[in-house]
């Protein structure tokens, strides 16, 4: 796996932004490529800060195309697959998520780093039949933070953001993650209170 990952990396590298884009499809649907997508765009920006938001974005699209595959695996029937590979109970339960909590149960976690898993909240959106629009806004909101807060950490802090990031990946992440939820709590909030108290 290793020496696949290390063939990845030379083969994005050399392609530059398209490379990127293909990365972070793979990435999101069927492999893994944990945090290389993280690192080209910190190698990226930092040789070329003028692109910070064309590598940005090239990674977010990239996430929500492969996203939007697993999506479609778990929405044609990838339920009985889903409980094959995970806990009957760890499902249910991400279903209950999502019938409560909507769309931030797939914004927080693709803010977060390798280990935390993303790609069973992705297949249980298509079983919990989110609407492709909500998702869409969902991974894009979650990556696109990520992807240009990184972007923005090697714009202003160059090669040493990536030491950065393998050091403080995941505080940095769940940091992030906490104020989306904070965020998201704050708008469940005012949407509750605005129903109850129409103008």
């Amino acid at each position: 796996m290793e020496r696949l990952v290390s063939w990845v990396q030379g083969f994005a590298l050399a392609l530059g932004g398209p490379g990127l884009f293909i990365i972070a499809v793979l990435d999101s649907s069927f492999l893994s490529f944990p945090e290389v997508v993280d690192l080209l765009i910190v190698v990226y920006v930092t040789h070329h800060k003028e692109r910070l938001i064309y590598y940005a974005s090239l990674a977010t699209l990239g996430s929500i195309a492969g996203c939007f595959v697993l999506y479609y695996v778990g929405l044609r029937g990838g339920e009985r697959f889903v409980r094959k590979r995970f806990h009957e109970r760890h499902v249910d339960r991400a279903l209950e998520l999502f019938q409560k909590h909507g769309l931030f149960a797939v914004i927080v976690p693709s803010l977060l780093p390798p280990p935390i898993p993303f790609k069973p909240f992705v297949l249980i959106a298509g079983i919990a039949k989110v609407r492709p629009f909500d998702f869409f806004l969902a991974v894009a909101l979650g990556r696109g933070t990520r992807y240009f807060g990184e972007g923005l950490l090697a714009y202003w802090y160059g090669e040493r953001a990536a030491e950065f990031l393998k050091s403080n990946a995941q505080t940095v992440s769940l940091i992030v993650a906490a104020i989306a939820l904070v965020g998201g709590v704050a708008w469940i909030w005012f949407k509750s209170r605005k129903a109850k108290n129409p103008v």
